[in-house]
């Protein structure tokens, strides 16, 4: 397992840059990549998020407690591990890349990216691509390779599940010709938001509004 430690990685993000991915195919891993999983997916994610330290290096601190998380007791893929746990979400965008789709949270009331738990699947990008799915209805979703953002956020306690710390791992989805989303019963609603006035809206949730802003620097060469 690796050993993560906050000076060594702000040190590699100060000194390298992470190349650009391509986009890839879905993330549905065969048979050889489940039996890899079981023996090194924590390894895979560990060094994931340390490409993510060395893309963002201002994030250095924030990759490191997901690393961390690997090393700690308990099972951290699942929710009943309720000293944290790994969630997985997408910023899920139009074929144009200009427009993202958010759903209003029934439980947690506010606009966010489609997302939730891993309970157990090791490889965040097969759940966050199936909740992608899940949750928004639509045909033809593809996702990009690599880790677009991380967000460790308090959920508060709901219906007797105590508060706890969701480690959330998000990834690029792109739609495809079909944007005819069916609302699900985890959101109240879906909508298409123009991803520049999210990157600007003081109402949005800081973590949108976030990726928002690397979503428009990366078209503009910088991400």
């Amino acid at each position: 397992m690796r050993h993560w430690n906050h000076a060594t990685l702000t040190a590699v993000a100060a000194s390298h840059k992470l190349p650009c991915t391509p986009n890839g195919d879905n993330p549905r891993p065969n048979s050889m990549m489940h039996r890899n999983m079981d023996r090194s997916g924590s390894d895979d994610l560990a060094d994931a998020f340390d490409a993510y330290a060395r893309r963002w290096p201002a994030e250095a601190a924030t990759a490191a407690l997901f690393g961390e998380l690997l090393a700690q007791p308990g099972d951290p893929f699942r929710r009943e591990r309720l000293a944290g746990h790994f969630t997985a979400s997408c910023w899920l965008v139009d074929a144009g890349g200009t427009r993202a789709l958010l759903t209003h949270h029934r439980k947690l009331g506010l606009w966010l990216q489609p997302g939730g738990h891993a309970d157990g699947e090791r490889d965040l990008r097969v759940a966050a691509l199936k909740e992608a799915r899940e949750e928004s209805g639509l045909a033809g979703l593809r996702m990009e390779y690599g880790i677009f953002d991380l967000d460790r956020h308090w959920i508060p306690e709901h219906k007797g599940v105590p508060a706890h710390w969701h480690y959330d791992v998000r990834y690029v989805v792109r739609a495809g010709a079909d944007e005819a989303y069916v609302v699900s019963d985890e959101s109240h609603d879906l909508a298409w938001r123009a991803i520049a006035d999210l990157a600007i809206d003081a109402g949005a949730d800081d973590s949108v509004r976030r990726m928002a802003g690397k979503w428009l620097a990366r078209g503009a060469g910088q991400g």
